[in-house]
């Protein structure tokens, strides 16, 4: 038998270390080159300015110059405990959430249970109601105002036809937050669908089919099967709703500027006019910390009812 000479094993051999050495220490290393400029730019504009904003929330920085920004303590956040204007925006931010957060999810779920259906067009539709999402926050709501203008609004000339009298939808302090809820709705109603219809995607059919021949309706294939087997994206989107719902700022600048009488001067808002109209930089450092402390209980709340009925696998 003849045999192999060395430098044909030698030959043979090395594409196998090269292979390894491949998927090795050095196919790690190349990993993390590829995150480097994501780690970087999380950093230098999250990590930082987080931290600075922490910093600055115990200095007294009223001013444009920081070389007037003395160290004052816990001086804020002790000054923040009778601030009725934060607390009303706190709490104008917490009806806003109760408002937009259960009523979007309802119609967004009744929206991609139609559009789960295998309809003509279903995709042009769907189409159409995920563009206001990508829509710009500034065009969306100069559209509204105009929408919701009291002597020329389409939706005032729709209760007319009814013979209903006319709202001042954006004039009235009892009726400006649920506009501004009725937009916030409308804009992210395509997002809502798309994951509803992820989470329908998801439930076998095999269930349907079992339930119609045990004689079940629509109605109880939806509440008995459709929806626990929804709860996952249920948890999701109410708790990135919540998170979301607490932030809103856009609509409030473009449109109501926090009126009438101050009904949807919410907390983002209010930080946004203390740190940029009135140069108090660490007080509103304060405050937006003060709101990340909320927003941060009310998700660990929800994250515990749902572990209590027996979720928390899903996370």
């Amino acid at each position: 038998m003849a045999t192999i000479p060395l430098a044909s094993n030698t030959a043979m051999i090395k594409p196998k270390n090269f292979w390894k050495r491949f998927t090795g220490r050095s196919n790690e290393r190349a990993g993390y080159l590829f995150i480097l400029p994501s780690f970087i730019h999380l950093i230098f504009f999250l990590v930082i300015p987080l931290g600075f904003s922490l910093y600055l929330s115990f200095r007294a920085w009223n001013g444009p110059s920081f070389q007037n920004a003395p160290f004052v303590g816990l001086e804020n956040y002790r000054f923040m405990l009778g601030d009725d204007r934060f607390w009303h925006a706190m709490l104008n931010s917490a009806y806003f959430t109760v408002l937009s957060v259960p009523l979007g999810l309802a119609i967004s779920l009744v929206v991609a249970l139609v559009m789960n259906q295998a309809l003509r067009g279903v995709n042009i539709f769907r189409t159409l109601f995920f563009m206001p999402v990508i829509s710009s926050w500034v065009a969306v709501s100069i559209i509204w105002i105009t929408l919701l203008d009291p002597n020329v609004g389409i939706l005032n000339y729709v209760l007319s036809l009814v013979h209903l009298p006319p709202i001042n939808w954006l004039g009235d302090p009892h009726w400006a937050m649920p506009s501004l809820v009725i937009i916030t709705i409308w804009k992210g109603l395509g997002f809502n669908m798309i994951i509803w219809l992820a989470g329908l995607k998801a439930v076998p059919r095999e269930l349907y089919e079992a339930a119609a021949i045990d004689g079940a309706n629509g109605w109880n294939s939806f509440w008995h099967i459709t929806l626990p087997l929804l709860t996952p994206t249920t948890i999701f989107l109410s708790i990135t709703g919540v998170i979301g719902s607490f932030q809103v700022f856009s609509p409030v600048y473009v449109i109501t500027k926090g009126g009438p009488l101050n009904s949807t001067d919410v907390v983002v808002y209010r930080i946004f006019q203390r740190a940029f109209s009135e140069f108090k930089m660490g007080y509103a450092s304060a405050e937006a910390w003060v709101l990340f402390l909320v927003i941060f209980i009310v998700t660990i709340i929800q994250f515990i009812y749902n572990r209590k009925r027996g979720l928390q696998e899903m996370f």
